[in-house]
């Protein structure tokens, strides 16, 4: 049994779930949410717990990939886009993530010295970084076929979706309605655009 093989592919779907926890909790830090059992130092805690926890797994998927004797992935493979022995094209999609995502944590080392405004727009790329993995789990997973893979990536876009439309209507004081029925839509379209994507590659 292939044990590296499996360890980079667990690594890979657990740092997805990771990803999608902080994106969430960053949005819902940036709605001024209010939870009524979580006061907002703990959300922000668990945030960069989450953050954290995301860098590790995606060290894991690397190093993982680096020590496979299924794949021979070099270390010029995992941080040049496009060059990967394993379905190039889908495989670059991981390597630009996890480059914008080194790209963030320098933006918050450096948070101190950095104008507030450039460091709340460079925040921004978090989306990039998540559709960029999304992308990459789908096209280049091996377990894309699974419900439960499918299951992940579905509920994952749905809560990032349903999220960020709410976001949106929150900052512009949208109306009852369009609070009510604006985020479970965007949920629902982006859940079906998961399952789309995911049968169109496996099939």
């Amino acid at each position: 049994m292939n044990v590296t093989w499996y360890v980079a592919r667990a690594s890979g779907l657990v740092a997805f779930a990771l990803l999608t926890s902080t994106v969430a909790l960053g949005l819902v830090m940036s709605g001024r949410a209010r939870l009524r059992r979580w006061p907002r130092f703990a959300v922000e805690d668990v945030h960069r717990f989450a953050s954290l926890l995301t860098w590790s797994f995606v060290s894991v998927h690397a190093l993982a990939l680096l020590t496979d004797s299924y794949l021979t992935f070099s270390f010029a493979d995992l941080v040049v886009p496009g060059v990967a022995p394993y379905r190039p094209l889908d495989t670059a999609l991981g390597v630009v993530a996890a480059e914008l995502l080194a790209a963030l944590a320098l933006a918050n080392l450096l948070r101190p010295r950095l104008p507030y405004r450039a460091w709340r727009r460079t925040h921004y790329l978090n989306f990039a970084v998540w559709l960029l993995a999304l992308a990459h789990g789908v096209t280049a997973g091996s377990d894309s076929d699974t419900v439960w893979a499918l299951s992940l990536y579905v509920l994952s876009a749905s809560l990032v979706a349903g999220l960020t439309a709410w976001r949106i209507l929150a900052t512009r004081s949208a109306d009852v309605w369009a609070m009510r029925f604006g985020a479970p839509l965007a949920a629902l379209l982006a859940a079906d655009l998961a399952i789309f994507l995911d049968l169109g590659v496996v099939h």
